[in-house]
């Protein structure tokens, strides 16, 4: 799971950065505000790829997904990127349990089937 969430993250990175280039031309718009909340938004999507494993990192990435959508109201353009990505993310955790799951059983037979090999020597 991890591996599919931090993929999405490091996309959400690329995304915010380009999304506060788009965001520096609307004339009511500080450069320091923009850069700010981008700045904030791309730290934390590249903080929460080492956090996944650690109790709250995936509903901090929920946190970060909605953000995505709201940021829609600057960035018009944001609405649909943020639903990609919320959806992204959506499917990198449900997929990614599942493969998870997949490689404890796989694990468990290996070392089953090694423990019967070794008591059958």
């Amino acid at each position: 799971m991890r591996v599919l969430c931090s993929s999405t993250l490091i996309g959400e990175f690329f995304v915010i950065g380009f999304a506060g280039l788009v965001a520096m031309k609307d004339d009511s718009l500080s450069g320091g505000a923009v850069w700010g909340v981008c700045g904030v938004a791309m730290l934390l999507s590249v903080l929460l790829c080492g956090a996944l494993g650690r109790r709250g990192g995936i509903e901090l990435g929920w946190v970060l997904q909605a953000g995505l959508v709201a940021s829609g109201f600057v960035v018009p353009m944001m609405f649909p990127l943020g639903l990609c990505f919320a959806g992204l993310w959506w499917a990198s955790i449900h997929f990614g349990r599942k493969i998870d799951e997949a490689k404890a059983r796989w694990a468990a037979l290996a070392e089953a089937e090694a423990e019967a090999g070794g008591n059958a020597a």
